[in-house]
């Protein structure tokens, strides 16, 4: 199994390392400072931005607007590194719109600011931190939808989701970003507005 460093010691940091560790791999987590919080239970390999990377798989698990920074540390070492892109770019003054551009995504932009053939995966983004952590949302395994346009990642990526006991779905390649952001979105208002519960979420019934 392959082995995971996560930058970003959040909710959804701590729940991608919950998930890494039901599949077996090593999991590495990296704050932005050392002062940082961190939702993630004792026990993970724990770091701050600047360390070495020690995952084959590099989620990005801060916000968007985050980026710049961490790619002034890592930029040209995550040339040979899947890199997973987990955001969901939301105007949270308004809780109104995306904040990426129309016609593009989150992945897609930070795929033009690493290194020509880094493979950036979609993932995660459509799955609140509860369901991954539980590994169902209420009704069935947690399914995770990813895209991406390098079927090696997917594969490893796809790998990853399975063994942690959950349901991957490709649902195409990177330009599916843009999509995959906008159920995010939706299933984040949806959530906060008490329509749905953090529990529960989007579900592909066989």
């Amino acid at each position: 199994m392959s082995s995971i460093s996560i930058i970003g010691s959040g909710k959804m940091g701590g729940a991608i390392a919950e998930v890494a560790t039901r599949a077996g791999a090593h999991v590495q987590i990296l704050k932005r400072s050392a002062g940082s919080m961190s939702a993630a239970r004792p026990g993970f390999d724990c770091g701050v931005v600047g360390d070495e990377l020690t995952g084959d798989l590099v989620v990005l698990a801060v916000p968007y607007s985050a980026y710049p920074g961490i790619l002034e540390h890592y930029r040209d070492r995550l040339a040979d590194k899947v890199i997973i892109d987990i955001s969901n770019p939301i105007d949270f003054s308004t809780y109104d719109a995306l904040t990426s551009p129309a016609d593009s995504s989150t992945a897609a932009e930070l795929a033009t600011l690493l290194p020509e053939g880094t493979a950036v995966v979609k993932a995660f983004n459509v799955n609140l931190g509860d369901t991954l952590v539980s590994g169902t949302n209420g009704i069935a395994a947690t399914t995770v939808l990813y895209a991406g346009d390098y079927a090696d990642a997917k594969v490893r990526v796809a790998a990853l989701i399975e063994a942690a006991g959950m349901r991957a779905v490709d649902v195409g390649p990177l330009t599916r970003a843009r999509e995959l952001e906008a159920m995010g979105f939706l299933q984040i208002i949806m959530a906060a507005l008490g329509k749905t519960r953090y529990e529960s979420g989007f579900a592909l019934l066989p």
